[in-house]
């Protein structure tokens, strides 16, 4: 494995969703680069066990590591030079999908946990919610699902570059949160359609 500050944050990450009981959805994760640009992006999934496929239910996170995060961390990391705290950028999006009706923006947000995830002295923010409906090539309604996207950045410090432990703690809280939100949506009454492999 890369020893790296960003796959430390990953690591983190993936522990907290995974001691929180959550189950990843292997194969919708990715590590990409951006060729031109060179940002890094790592990309994942992951739902309420025994939820099927596709989960009613899910979390997709993104974390991304900036080309200039790179330029700050290297300075830092060869030249011991610390000028800017690189910062990863962080999206979560929650999805309920497989529904049966268009749900009630109302009640999808009224469903999500007050308190918003805080990483480190940083607090994510929350965008309204979007309906996607889905139809068929007879242009008939198959399903409809609700996206709420919540976005921030995670400014790393000197103490959390030298010692990567602060990782752990930083990002432990995300996977109660994201666990919370995710059961607070698979309760709501809504009607679903059958998962694809029932």
């Amino acid at each position: 494995m890369l020893d790296h500050v960003f796959t430390d944050a990953i690591g983190a990450l993936r522990d907290a969703l995974e001691s929180a009981l959550l189950e990843r959805q292997a194969v919708e994760e990715r590590l990409q680069t951006d060729v031109l640009l060179g940002d890094m992006t790592w990309e994942t999934s992951y739902g309420l066990p025994g939820e099927g496929q596709p989960p009613r239910v899910q979390a997709h996170l993104t974390l991304e590591w900036p080309t200039w995060a790179q330029s700050a961390y290297r300075t830092w990391y060869l030249d011991e030079v610390f000028t800017q705290g690189p910062e990863i950028e962080i999206e979560v999006v929650f999805r309920v999908q497989r529904l049966v009706e268009a749900p009630d923006p109302h009640v999808i947000m009224g469903s999500m946990p007050s308190a918003i995830a805080r990483i480190g002295e940083e607090e994510l923010i929350g965008l309204g919610p979007t309906i996607e409906t889905v139809f068929d090539s007879a242009l008939e309604i198959v399903s409809h699902a609700v996206e709420i996207t919540y976005t921030g950045g995670y400014e790393l410090d000197e103490k959390t570059l030298e010692d990567g432990s602060a990782l752990d703690e930083h990002f432990s809280s995300m996977g109660g949160w994201i666990t919370s939100a995710l059961v607070r949506l698979g309760d709501l009454p809504l009607r679903f359609q059958p998962a694809a492999d029932s």
